[in-house]
């Protein structure tokens, strides 16, 4: 047990954060939490679905027919700032100072690729004018000054806190995209893309995570688009907000697992990563979910290959659910016969790669039924793969837990013990790559919905390791959304086209092809 002063007892009681969470977490530290045990990478054929273009067509054909019969929405984890994105601009503010070399010179010095490719591409920048508009608004004289002054002050001005402050902004509301008519928000993509494969019976539904200091911000933005959008797609928008929840939040502790408190006396708690989202999510009531990361945002004469295959990936999801169903109610309302029970097994292993043990066929017949209604009724989550290009984040993997029960997950590298050679050359050898890309079925049969947190395996949560006023803590990530959140769903990877995958990690990302207007 901790002791736990009365002022603690508050500041959890308004959190909505109970005494047996702050007690399971400190356990959480002081056990320490598991490798996960990879058994092999999910590949072509092993794991990962590679269809032909006659397989595309169907699950195409039958998205479309079923779509206006159905609920859709779009859920979008958009809390995040842009900080990250900034990082190379900031060190350059802390680091460089014009008086004293050239922009060339600290390029040269401090190894910034980042830098040079920032200004060799800046004039094709969503934010270009609008920051020089501000500069010689200010500064009349600013286009007389030597260049490495005006660089210096273009980046400047863009991050400052009291000009246009993009390193603290939502990542959600900067100009990503620069069109003839306008600059255009990574949110406002969000909709056009909505329009082409989130649109049933005219309506298309989105539902944005957001932090709640940015609530009227996307409301305002929100307010500035939506017309513009409606009348040129032609479909209606019905959008929708929520904030990580405080009570998701994970106490930090010292490095003998003691609640880390603040000079105040406070413990502190800090927010348990994009895991928390289980929680929007779960209050999500709709037939189909479409799952991606705020950033990932192409311009418009990509969308519809965008789209494309989201609609294939829903179609699989249709086709497998249908089946889904059809036995789940059957098992409720019929005694099945050992053909029809085989059958179902067959289903699950080839269809839902979910691992029949060879025991289970020794078990009486009841608790056989038990255990295929228990692995059928779960939600359903189709997920694209892209090839793996060296990119950072998780994968698709074949995992072994601690009770010897075989399934296809996506992990992240930090949950693989990087000092096990045999770990090691499976995740070296994998193929592809996790672009939070999915599908989701959150649904039974009798159209009841699954209580998401049922689902979550808690034991694929991340301890990290921070500083706070100048000492060291370690803090507390809940299992990742599609990583241990998702991780007693039934899966099913599809390759997708890189193509559709086109994240803004760093802003020199905005200078690719998929995010430019005009290519040059």
């Amino acid at each position: 047990m901790i002791d736990l002063t009365e002022a603690d007892k508050k500041q959890m009681q308004k959190k909505g954060i109970s005494e047996s969470q702050v007690t399971e977490q400190i356990e959480t530290f002081k056990r320490g939490i598991p490798y996960v045990n990879l058994l092999a990478a999910a590949t072509i054929d092993h794991g990962i679905h590679q269809f032909s273009d006659v397989e595309k067509e169907k699950y195409i054909s039958l998205f479309e027919k079923q779509k206006d019969t159905l609920d859709l929405l779009k859920f979008v984890p958009a809390s995040g700032a842009a900080t990250r994105m900034f990082k190379a601009l900031f060190q350059f503010l802390n680091n460089y100072n014009p008086a004293n070399e050239t922009i060339n010179a600290y390029v040269n010095r401090e190894k910034a690729d980042i830098i040079r490719t920032f200004f060799i591409g800046v004039e094709k920048f969503p934010f270009y004018e609008a920051v020089i508009k501000r500069f010689v608004e200010k500064h009349p004289d600013f286009l007389n000054l030597p260049d490495h002054f005006q660089k210096y002050y273009f980046i400047k001005i863009l991050l400052d806190k009291d000009e246009f402050d993009y390193g603290s902004s939502p990542k959600g509301l900067l100009p990503f995209h620069k069109y003839k008519t306008h600059p255009a928000t990574a949110f406002e993509e969000h909709m056009y893309e909505a329009a082409l494969y989130d649109e049933s019976k005219g309506t298309a539904n989105l539902h944005f995570t957001i932090s709640k200091e940015h609530n009227n911000d996307f409301d305002d933005e929100m307010e500035k688009i939506k017309k513009r959008v409606e009348e040129k797609t032609g479909v209606s928008f019905k959008t929708s907000f929520s904030f990580q929840k405080e009570s998701t939040d994970t106490i930090a502790v010292d490095m003998e697992n003691e609640p880390f408190r603040l000079e105040s006396g406070e413990i502190l708690f800090r927010p348990g990563g994009h895991g928390a989202l289980i929680e929007n999510l779960n209050e999500q009531d709709a037939d189909i979910i479409f799952v991606k990361n705020i950033d990932n945002v192409v311009v418009y004469k990509y969308k519809h290959e965008v789209a494309e295959y989201k609609k294939i990936l829903a179609g699989k999801l249709l086709e497998i659910q249908s089946k889904v169903f059809e036995y789940a109610k059957l098992l409720d309302n019929e005694e099945p016969s050992e053909a029809k029970i085989e059958e179902i097994k067959d289903f699950l292993k080839n269809n839902l790669n979910v691992h029949v043990k060879p025991d289970v066929d020794k078990y009486k017949e009841i608790y056989q039924i038990e255990f295929l209604k228990e692995k059928l009724n779960a939600p359903i989550r189709i997920c694209g793969m892209v090839k793996n290009e060296g990119e950072p984040g998780g994968g698709p993997f074949w995992i072994k837990d601690e009770d010897g029960n075989i399934s296809l997950q996506i992990v992240e590298s930090p949950q693989i013990d990087g000092n096990n050679k045999f770990q090691k050359d499976i995740l070296n050898n994998a193929t592809h790559f996790n672009p939070v890309d999915i599908v989701c079925s959150t649904k039974n049969y009798k159209g009841e919905k699954y209580n998401l947190l049922d689902y979550i395996n808690k034991q694929q949560a991340f301890i990290t390791t921070k500083t706070k006023d100048g000492k060291e803590l370690k803090a507390l990530e809940l299992p990742g959304l599609w990583n241990g959140g998702m991780a007693f769903w039934n899966t099913i990877f599809v390759e997708v086209p890189l193509t559709t995958f086109n994240p803004v990690k760093t802003v020199v990302d905005l200078l690719k092809p998929a995010h430019q207007v005009k290519d040059k």
